[in-house]
């Protein structure tokens, strides 16, 4: 019978090539859905496990988070410098970081931070070591420079109206250990010579334009130093030392990362913080409610994929019962030399089935290659490494779609089945 099937289905190769093409684009229009959809939830949860707790000024928490740990342009309104300097005195807490945006260099961000997040977020450098002055910078693991490289950070983008600042240009120092978040492709510099740079004064709260739009300094958009004359402000000094120590007078800030030293502590603090003024917030809670937003995408993709599906296997219903009328002086011939109604049945079951199994089996192929291509675009976009594998609901995905070939093959087959050799042989 096997080598019954073969030589059929090699003669008939046209159309098992179709019906197999068919059923492996409808199965990897699903699987791809569900293999991306899971990748995103989480490459983005591994991303958000590398902080904490995120303090900003009132406003959307979801533009917090995305701004300050997935480094998503975006403008965001300046707190006091003194929750920076209560947080770093406040015993409940392990480090706290304030972090700063608005300039890039070659499309990579460059942000304004301090050496303990530096040095501690991806656990060490690959090479060189952490910034020492105003005039140093430390890379991601993604960035395309190498260790003595100069950085010229530009404000905004060259299609925007951007401009280079020319108080200063950073060294690169040292390269950060892979991370897997939107960091490996950031630009660390000390938030000192960010504030010099831009021209901000203690105590100064403008909107922090992550944006990199062009300044409206007299509108209070954001305080931009590269148009400002030497007489507003010092240029900042390459050289100068870092002093690590706050005060109420530190200037304004878009957001601060904080490393509680307890999960108790962190619980407390993020309630202390939310008082109006400030908003705390757990990275993993705020993705977890864009999960939700995301669960809805997903259900409706996966009902499209589904319809395509439905489509595909009416083809395919159609296919068959025109390729069984073709057949029906085969059939008859075998019923002729003797062959049971069972063979038939169970040849003609069996080839379709074949057919449908290669291409589930192709269009899982298929889904995973298009997945990892989708999330290679979006890693090397976003920086945020999203991983792509199959999970057991994925098996069980597969079963239900063999036994639906299955049910479905016994369609021809019942065709084939009832036929007699006489009806066979006069069609």
């Amino acid at each position: 019978m096997i080598r019954f099937i073969l030589a059929d289905l090699r003669r008939l190769w046209a159309g098992s090539l179709v019906v197999v093409l068919l059923v492996a684009l409808a199965t990897a229009l699903g699987v791809s859905v569900i293999l991306q959809e899971r990748a995103l939830r989480l490459g983005s949860a591994r991303a958000a496990d590398k902080f904490d707790l995120v303090i900003g000024a009132g406003g959307s928490e979801t533009q917090l988070v995305l701004s300050s740990i997935f480094l998503q342009p975006s403008a965001l309104p300046l707190m006091s410098g003194d929750v920076l300097a209560k947080l770093a005195a406040d015993p409940r807490v392990e480090w706290a970081a304030p972090v700063g945006f608005g300039d890039s260099f070659s499309g990579y961000p460059i942000v304004g931070t301090t050496r303990a997040l530096t040095e501690t977020m991806s656990g060490g450098f690959s090479e060189g070591q952490v910034f020492a002055s105003e005039g140093e910078a430390v890379i991601g693991s993604n960035v395309d420079l190498a260790i003595g490289g100069e950085i010229k950070p530009m404000h905004g983008t060259i299609e925007t109206g951007g401009h280079t600042h020319t108080e200063l240009a950073y060294r690169v120092t040292g390269r950060l250990q892979p991370t897997g978040t939107a960091w490996d492709r950031a630009i660390l510099v000390p938030i000192q010579a960010v504030w010099h740079i831009h021209g901000l004064e203690a105590g100064e709260e403008h909107e922090h334009d992550h944006a990199g739009e062009a300044d409206h300094h007299e509108e209070g958009v954001h305080a931009e130093g590269a148009h400002e004359d030497a007489d507003h402000h010092a240029e900042p000094d390459p050289h100068a030392g870092l002093n690590e120590s706050w005060t109420a007078e530190t200037p304004g800030l878009p957001a601060i990362l904080v490393k509680p030293k307890t999960v108790a502590n962190a619980y407390k603090l993020r309630q202390d913080y939310r008082n109006g003024t400030t908003i705390a917030v757990f990275p993993g809670e705020v993705l977890t409610n864009l999960y939700a937003t995301l669960g809805d995408a997903k259900q409706i993709l996966v009902a499209v994929a589904s319809g395509a599906q439905v489509l595909v296997a009416a083809s395919l219903i159609l296919v068959t019962v025109i390729h069984i009328g073709q057949r029906r002086r085969q059939i008859g011939a075998l019923r002729a030399f003797g062959a049971p109604r069972g063979a038939i049945f169970g040849i003609v079951w069996l080839e379709f089935f074949v057919l449908v199994a290669i291409g589930v089996g192709l269009g899982f192929t298929l889904g995973y290659g298009a997945a990892l291509i989708l999330s290679g675009f979006f890693s090397q976009s976003s920086g945020v490494n999203l991983p792509v594998s199959f999970a057991r609901d994925d098996g069980t995905l597969a079963v239900i779609l063999l036994a639906f070939a299955a049910v479905l093959a016994a369609l021809p087959a019942v065709l084939a089945y009832r036929q007699s050799p006489a009806q066979a042989l006069r069609g």
